[in-house]
């Protein structure tokens, strides 16, 4: 889907060559954030986020009333004291790393404007394009910050383009990336990091125990059963990354995290993998979350914090959770690869 029409969405954070037509837009998009840990943000985000029906496919009048009744009335003020446990002075780390990361593309793409946007929240894609589009601008790409596609994450950036697109009668000439779950950089960043955290603290001993966990957003089975390509696209990551590595294939366990609900999902479960891997006294387990382009409330709180003390309180060793992400080089480099292909021809 790289040359398909797309749309694209952008935060205050630009990198401006000139404005006008000549200059291409990049379009970098994550999910979104609270704008801060307090129960009425939350629940705002949570009210947006949870109402988009690529993220939850059940009909609306069965679904409000569970939304509007049970969860916004209960979530808010516990999600909240989570977010409070991860957040940063710059504010949200998810917002303040993917606004990093646009800044450092803006440095290695001269002549391309280099723009955030969140797909729940603000900036929202919609205003970052009215925005684009009033200052000039007539290309523009959309990289959504997803490596593996899901319906729930690249296809709902792609309908609030597509909202866009029917709201105006002038819009621009777009691209939409796709997804890219075993590109060169991408894999590299993220074996660089497994490597890195080797050097400093030993390469695990498959033989004694040790694992490599390597752990993924769940979605419900039902979407994977109509047809979602992300399980087969974490299953390319992990193939890619025990290639890279010199691993055997199945030695890096792949597992599945931030499920909630009564729906079947993707299994396992990072969490009960945590809790039976401790239990069997595993000396140490490395985490590493492919999936995750920045540090959010998954990789910090529920990886770092709730699996950690799940591991280690079952019987478990060490527990490292690997970080690869944010505005390191390699995730960068990662980016920009994506960037290249995506805005080909234009610059």
């Amino acid at each position: 889907m790289t040359n398909s029409q797309d749309v694209a969405a952008t935060t205050s954070t630009s990198i401006h060559a000139h404005h006008g037509e000549a200059q291409p837009a990049l379009v970098l998009v994550n999910l979104g954030t609270p704008t801060a840990p307090e129960p009425g943000p939350v629940r705002a985000f949570l009210r947006e986020f949870l109402s988009d029906r690529r993220v939850i496919e059940m009909s609306p009048l069965l679904w409000k009333p569970i939304l509007e009744g049970i969860i916004l009335r209960v979530r808010p003020r516990e999600v909240a004291a989570k977010y409070r446990s991860i957040w940063m002075e710059e504010g949200s780390p998810l917002m303040h790393y993917t606004r990093e990361q646009a800044r450092r593309l803006g440095e290695r793409l001269p002549g391309v404007r280099v723009e955030v946007a969140m797909r729940y929240g603000q900036p929202s894609i919609g205003s970052v394009l009215d925005r684009l589009h009033a200052e000039g601008v007539r290309r523009v790409a959309i990289l959504p910050a997803y490596p593996q596609y899901a319906a729930s994450t690249v296809t709902t950036i792609n309908d609030a383009v597509a909202q866009w697109i029917g709201r105006n009668r002038d819009g621009f000439e777009m691209r939409l990336h796709r997804s890219f779950p075993a590109a060169p950089a991408y894999i590299e960043a993220l074996a660089t990091a497994l490597e890195r955290h080797w050097a400093r603290v030993g390469r695990p001993n498959f033989l004694t125990g040790d694992r490599v966990v390597v752990s993924f957003h769940s979605i419900p089975v039902a979407m994977d059963e109509a047809g979602d390509p992300y399980r087969a696209e974490c299953r390319h990551t992990v193939a890619a990354l025990e290639s890279r590595l010199g691993l055997a294939m199945g030695s890096l366990t792949a597992t599945f995290q931030s499920v909630f609900g009564r729906a079947q999902w993707l299994g396992p479960q990072t969490i009960e993998e945590m809790a039976e891997l401790g239990a069997a006294k595993c000396p140490r387990v490395d985490v590493i979350c492919p999936g995750f382009m920045a540090d959010c409330l998954e990789t910090l709180e529920e990886i770092d914090q709730l699996n950690r003390e799940t591991f280690v309180e079952a019987g478990g060793g060490d527990f490292h959770y690997v970080p690869w992400a944010n505005d390191s080089d390699g995730a960068v480099a990662a980016l920009e690869e994506q960037s290249r292909i995506a805005l080909a021809g234009w610059v």
